[in-house]
């Protein structure tokens, strides 16, 4: 069993980011930049918690993610054909939705584990018309919002989906409100680049509008389809609510708490909270 310094140490270890990033002026880093030096593959963040235990946690932890990520995907063949068919005739192609995204994963170097940033596609259904620029008023609303000049969304705003956008097709106001969209991420669990638990992966210009050490925190551990943002403060929370439990799972993570997060985003998805 970990004990509290031993987790303490995954977020206490000098953040290297900051460094190998960004130095000397972060907030400036622009986000294509950012994205280059993730791809070169030196960008550590922090050293794995509670060594033997964590690396067998995260031996299972992908066991998990592999049967149930094939399990679902085998049985959701059907409705994913609905839905690919379902966009195609509503607004044409292309289906899917691919955006770079910021992820970590764990790598071991000279006999230390650590936390290895990098960028992967991830895949959604398209819920807004072709050839729109999905990222221009996201990438405001975002930086935005992490720097602490927007405030959290209320019932009609929510902090990270921009509702009544007139982009959004009819199939894809259907397929956001009821996180459908998000299903071909399944295939990125799969593959490795995601677990079906842990903090959302996010653009990588969120990252560049990273300004503090502890924002960086959230970025150690395998990103998620679902987490507890999604079950606790999916369209409420503001940012540095939202990272304080992105940071609160990852110094308490166990197959336990992936299983209970997991059982409690059902009744989320079915009551579409927060979901625009």
């Amino acid at each position: 069993m970990r004990s509290q310094h031993d987790v303490e140490r995954q977020f206490d270890t000098a953040i290297w980011i900051i460094e190998a990033v960004a130095a000397p002026q972060r907030s400036a880093v622009p986000a294509e930049t950012l994205g280059e030096r993730l791809d070169a593959g030196h960008v550590r963040i922090g050293a794995v918690a509670g060594k033997e235990a964590a690396v067998l946690y995260l031996v299972a932890k992908r066991m998990l993610d592999v049967l149930v990520g094939l399990a679902v995907l085998t049985a959701l063949l059907p409705i994913l054909a609905v839905i690919a068919v379902a966009v195609l005739v509503d607004s044409g192609r292309p289906l899917f939705f691919v955006q770079r995204r910021v992820g970590a994963r764990a790598r071991r170097e000279a006999g230390r584990w650590h936390w290895q940033l990098r960028t992967f596609s991830m895949i959604k259904f398209r819920t807004m018309v072709a050839g729109a620029d999905h990222q221009s008023s996201h990438r405001e609303f975002v930086t935005t919002f992490v720097t602490g000049e927007r405030p959290a969304g209320g019932a009609d705003e929510t902090p990270f989906k921009l509702s009544a956008d007139a982009r959004v097709t009819r199939v894809g106001r259907w397929l956001r409100a009821t996180s459908l969209d998000e299903l071909p991420q399944l295939l990125n669990v799969v593959l490795g680049d995601m677990s079906l638990v842990g903090p959302r992966p996010v653009p990588l210009y969120e990252v560049a509008a990273y300004h503090d050490h502890a924002h960086f925190a959230r970025l150690a551990g395998m990103p998620g389809i679902t987490g507890p943002w999604q079950v606790k403060g999916r369209g409420v929370a503001s940012f540095e609510e939202m990272l304080s439990m992105d940071v609160e799972y990852l110094r308490a993570q166990s197959l336990w708490l992936d299983l209970q997060l997991l059982a409690r985003t059902l009744p989320c998805v079915f009551s579409r909270r927060g979901a625009r």
